[in-house]
């Protein structure tokens, strides 16, 4: 079973304009509206993909209730904890030729709801995965991602961390099984300026990574594919396939999804890399997240 855990799930609500004119009347060409947070994304993908998983993380509000009957409605099973006050996030996607963001903040997580979570994490067993992926509200303890990997250390579990900064670098030293930075999120970490396709920069960031603590890096290149570092020190380069990106969001969680699920299916990291970039790329070029129909179309050009 693969666990996901979204602290700070979200509707995520599209809006493409012609242009943007700040201070004036904007209408929309067209719209979309779909549950968000980087976990929940992995899950939707791997249930896409057919694999077992079970998300898990907070809601609260009417948006949480909405996001919970969206992904009972996509037959995604859930275990999220309900919140008694706040709401779950809007974040807004502005599309206008480029894309614009505004992410809401989220509800505070009281101590006890956070127990709960706990509770929740202690049933998870050997052989298992949990993802924890993207930001967390202002009011959880900024190690939680270090204490949530510190009480699963020795049980057989294995922890992927898709997040930025502190919260990834800090759970280093835990060994996690998987990390996925993209490459803006490389530079950050290592301290420098990476171009676009500088594979030896990346393979020199990548590799500081791996020696501080992370057992595979995994690092999404845009459409220059992704570049994977294994735990036993041998780095795979993945070409994108073709296409036309219609939008980025939710596909590096995507990328996670599909080398998740490549890795169970087959024991190979080049199968693993190959799937996570089909999976990635199947995203980017549709608008909305990656079916399996189409994770397979792009595995077939790889």
């Amino acid at each position: 079973m693969i666990y996901t855990v979204t602290f700070n799930p979200a509707l995520d609500y599209a809006v493409y304009l012609d242009t943007l004119e700040m201070g004036a009347l904007n209408r929309t060409r067209s719209e979309s509206l779909r549950c968000g947070g980087k976990g929940i994304n992995v899950s939707i993908v791997l249930c896409n993909l057919g694999m077992e998983t079970e998300a898990l993380g907070f809601l609260a509000g009417f948006t949480g209730q909405g996001i919970a009957r969206w992904l009972e409605q996509m037959a995604v099973p859930s275990d999220f904890i309900m919140l008694p006050d706040g709401m779950s996030r809007i974040n807004i996607k502005l599309k206008t030729g480029v894309e614009t963001e505004i992410n809401g903040q989220g509800p505070d997580i009281p101590p006890q709801a956070l127990e709960a979570l706990f509770d929740k994490l202690d049933r998870i067993s050997r052989g298992d995965t949990l993802v924890l992926a993207g930001s967390i509200p202002a009011s959880l303890p900024v190690d939680i991602y270090e204490r949530i990997l510190s009480r699963l250390s020795g049980r057989g579990v294995r922890c992927v961390v898709d997040a930025s900064g502190p919260l990834l670098l800090n759970v280093l030293p835990y060994h996690p099984f998987l990390i996925k930075p993209n490459e803006a999120e490389l530079s950050e970490l290592c301290g420098v300026s990476l171009s676009a396709g500088d594979l030896p920069g990346i393979k020199a960031c990548a590799a500081r990574l791996q020696e501080q603590g992370a057992r595979n890096v995994l690092v999404s290149l845009g459409p220059n594919g992704a570049l994977l570092l294994t735990e036993e020190g041998k780095f795979l380069h993945q070409e994108a396939p073709d296409g036309t990106v219609c939008n980025s969001v939710g596909a590096g969680d995507s990328m996670v999804a599909g080398f998740l699920t490549g890795l169970h299916l087959t024991g190979s990291y080049r199968e693993a890399l190959r799937m996570g970039t089909a999976a990635g790329s199947a995203t980017a070029f549709s608008d909305h997240l990656a079916t399996r129909r189409e994770v397979e179309q792009l595995l077939n050009t790889l």
